[in-house]
């Protein structure tokens, strides 16, 4: 239970960050995201958290700040766990996920603070040093992802961006450049199960370790016929919000991508990953365009994942915050502050 009857102080905006390169996917192109930050205030305590809203999913800066500001604040105040704060957020707005993940970030990150623990020590994490994460390199002319390959040579494993015309043409010029592991996110990007198959055969000698949502996620029954054709594990990103029955998405995909801008939560994430495991599917612990406060928090769940993706922060010229860090094969680190693991800098 929480302890204290001061009443909890929401503090909520939105700032615009810029990227150090622009960065394309299928669907578009950005130099400049808009997330929104929330800080907890009870007892001379704060916790943070961030949202990093997707129009895929209708949502956007300014409809997170709009659900923030329909919380009662005193109602916030009586909550004692993620149960009872996930089920008042849900009858503000069915929606807006990416504001309650960032609002239960903060109250997960102000529980570890008020307990003086570290969240991963919190919730007894099988270990403290995680997966190896991607370095990601969006869609782009050949000169800026030259740029990128360098930027990313201390980095073990690339993820690229593909889902366009020039699919192979990208994973030729890289190969020219670098013999290291991709991970492949089509992003919907090979709309036809032909198209799918064809560019997998073609990376299927191209040291490719997994793909990201080849088809569109409404595809499922394509995808069954993808999945079985290729060694090489296939993932849902867009095709898996939290909400998609598990034992359905494992007939058509190897693992799932679980980002807590879709799932709202990161409790939910955590009990999510205990049930993929159950049908044996793989897990990936993704993340939106970030800063380090919402990839430290998608950190403490990769101790519990097969693969990583948190790189977003470093995809930013803006860095307002400091969290985990990677080590020497740029394996996901957590530290032992309390909380989170983050600090606003």
């Amino acid at each position: 239970m929480l302890e204290g009857l001061n009443m909890v102080q929401l503090i909520f905006y939105s700032k615009e960050l810029a990227l150090l390169h622009p960065f394309g996917i299928s669907r578009w192109t950005r130099t400049h995201v808009k997330n929104v930050f929330v800080e907890w205030h009870k007892d001379g305590l704060v916790g943070y958290g961030e949202a990093s809203p997707n129009a895929r999913y209708n949502e956007s800066h300014e409809t997170a700040i709009s659900f923030m500001g329909r919380i009662n604040q005193s109602t916030l105040s009586s909550i004692s766990n993620s149960e009872e704060l996930c089920s008042y957020l849900s009858t503000i707005d069915k929606g807006e996920f990416a504001a309650k993940a960032a609002l239960e970030m903060a109250f997960w990150d102000w529980i570890g603070k008020k307990n003086n623990q570290a969240l991963h020590e919190y919730w007894n994490a099988p270990r403290t040093i995680g997966p190896v994460s991607s370095f990601t390199i969006g869609i782009d002319s050949k000169e800026v992802i030259d740029t990128k390959l360098k930027e990313a040579e201390p980095y073990p494993v690339l993820k690229v961006k593909l889902g366009t015309d020039q699919d192979e043409e990208i994973i030729e010029f890289i190969r020219e450049r670098t013999a290291k592991p991709i991970w492949v996110d089509a992003n919907e990007g090979w709309k036809t199960a032909d198209i799918a198959k064809q560019r997998i055969e073609f990376l299927s000698d191209k040291n490719v370790q997994l793909i990201e949502q080849p088809m569109p996620s409404s595809e499922l029954i394509a995808m069954r016929e993808v999945k079985k054709m290729t060694p090489i594990p296939v993932i849902a990103d867009e095709g898996f919000t939290g909400k998609e029955p598990l034992e359905e998405l494992a007939e058509s995909y190897t693992g799932i991508n679980i980002k807590l801008m879709k799932m709202g939560s990161m409790y939910k994430s955590l009990k999510t990953i205990e049930h993929a495991r159950t049908l044996g599917m793989e897990v990936m612990i993704g993340c939106m365009i970030e800063t380090a406060l919402a990839n430290t928090a998608a950190g403490v769940l990769s101790m519990w994942a097969d693969y990583a993706d948190i790189d977003g922060f470093l995809l930013l010229k803006d860095r307002p915050f400091l969290g985990f860090t990677f080590d020497s094969q740029n394996r996901v680190v957590l530290n032992d502050l309390p909380g989170l693991g983050v600090i606003p800098v």
